[in-house]
C-alpha cells in the first residue's frame, strides 16, 4: 500500500505541511525511518532533532516546525501514528469464502465475504454476519450469533449460546462461555452447579490471548461496547464490565463483579466477588480489591487502599529494618539504665 500525503491528511483530519504528493508506504520508527516511510515526532526531543531523521514525512503536533521535512499537522499526533500503523498492518487473509475442510452444522447462516479456515468447527444454528474471519482450529458452539467484521483466531472456543458484537476480535486460545466456578458442598463432597446463562461480547471490543470468560449461571456475563483484555485475563460468571474498560494480563475479576465504564485494571490485579467498581476507577498492578471501589478512585496494594496512602505505607514497610534495629538498641539501652538504677538503689540500702 503506497499513499499520499495528502491522502494520508484527509484520512486523518490533518494539514500537510510540505509536498502533498509526497508517497510513502509504511511507518517506522523516528530513528530508522527512510524516505519511503512516515514516522511520530511527538515530543520536544524528536521536535529539536527533526534535522536527523531521514523520514519521508513526520507527525507533529500544531506549532511545530518541521523545516525542510514533510510534515502532517494535527491536534493528537500519537493517536494519529496508531491509526497509520493500523491501517499499514493490515494483512491479506489468503482464505476466501468457506473452506470444504470446515464443518458446519445445521441450519447455519452466513453474511457475505465469510472467510472460514480448514479445521473451523460450527455446531447447528449458528448465525454469521458479514466479512467475519475464523482461523484454524477454532469451535463456535450450538446457537452462537456473531456480528459483523469479527475476527476470531486460532484454537479460540465460543460455547453454545453467547452473542457477539460487531467488530470484535477474539485473540488465540481464548474460551467465551465456559462454565462459572459453582460449587455447592454436599457433606463431605461438592456439587457442581450448572450454569445456563450466556456472555454477551458487545460492538469493538477485543479479547487477548488465553482469556476465560466464564457464562452466567443463570442471566449473562457482559462486556460492554469498547472493552479491552490484555492476555491471560479471568473474568468469572456474571461479570458486568463498562465501556471502554481496560483489563491488563494476569488480572482475575471474580463473579458478580461489576465494572464501570472507562476503569483501568493494571496487571495482576484480583477482585473480589459481588462488588462495585466505579467509573474512571484505576485498580493498581497487584492489587487485591476486597471493598468496592467509588468512581475515579485510584487503588493500590493489597487490601487495596487509596493509592497515595499506598505510597506512605510502602515508603514506612521498606524502613522498618532500620527501626527495628534501633528499638533494639533502645531496650538494650534502657535494661542497661534499669539495671544501673538496682544497682543503685542496693548501694543505698
Amino acid at each position: 500500500m503506497r499513499l499520499s500525503l495528502g491522502e494520508i491528511a484527509v484520512m486523518v483530519g490533518g494539514v500537510v505541511r510540505g509536498n502533498p504528493e509526497h508517497h510513502v508506504s509504511g511507518v517506522a520508527p523516528f530513528e530508522r525511518a527512510g524516505q519511503e516511510e512516515i514516522t511520530l515526532a511527538g515530543s520536544a526531543p524528536y521536535w529539536n532533532n527533526l534535522d536527523k531523521t531521514r523520514a519521508g514525512a513526520v507527525i507533529i503536533p500544531p506549532g511545530v516546525e518541521c523545516g525542510h521535512i514533510n510534515g502532517i499537522e494535527t491536534e493528537n499526533p500519537q493517536v494519529v501514528f496508531t491509526k497509520l500503523i493500523n491501517l499499514f498492518a493490515e494483512r491479506e487473509v489468503s482464505v476466501s469464502g468457506i473452506s470444504r475442510k470446515a464443518v458446519i452444522g445445521r441450519h447455519f447462516s452466513c453474511g457475505r465475504d465469510a472467510r472460514i479456515w480448514p479445521g473451523v468447527v460450527i455446531a447447528d444454528n449458528v448465525r454469521l454476519g458479514d466479512q467475519v474471519v475464523i482461523y484454524p482450529g477454532v469451535f463456535i458452539g450450538e446457537g452462537v450469533t456473531i456480528g459483523d467484521q469479527v475476527e476470531i483466531h486460532a484454537n479460540v472456543s465460543v460455547l453454545w449460546g453467547c452473542v457477539i458484537g460487531n467488530r470484535v476480535v477474539l485473540q488465540a486460545g481464548s474460551v467465551i462461555g465456559s462454565d462459572g466456578f459453582g460449587y455447592k458442598r454436599d457433606g463431605d463432597q461438592y456439587l457442581k452447579m450448572a450454569h445456563t446463562g450466556i456472555v454477551q461480547i458487545d460492538d469493538d471490543v477485543e479479547i487477548g490471548a488465553n482469556n476465560t470468560i466464564d457464562r452466567g449461571t443463570f442471566d449473562k456475563t457482559w462486556l460492554k461496547n469498547g472493552v479491552k483484555t490484555d492476555n491471560l485475563v479471568h473474568i468469572a460468571h456474571n461479570v458486568t464490565v463498562g465501556e471502554n474498560t481496560i483489563i491488563v494480563a494476569q488480572s482475575a475479576i471474580a463473579g458478580s463483579v461489576v465494572i464501570g465504564r472507562n476503569v483501568i485494571v493494571a496487571g495482576q490485579a484480583g477482585i473480589r466477588d459481588h462488588l462495585q467498581i466505579g467509573d474512571h476507577a484505576i485498580i493498581g498492578p497487584q492489587a487485591g480489591i476486597a471493598k468496592s471501589v467509588a468512581a475515579g478512585e485510584v487503588i493500590s496494594g493489597t487490601p487495596g487502599m487509596p493509592h497515595k496512602l499506598w505510597l506512605k505505607t510502602h515508603s514506612l514497610i521498606t524502613r522498618l529494618p532500620v527501626w527495628n534495629k534501633k528499638i533494639k538498641e533502645l531496650e538494650k539501652k534502657v535494661a542497661e539504665l534499669e539495671a544501673r538504677q538496682e544497682r543503685n538503689g542496693s548501694d543505698e540500702n
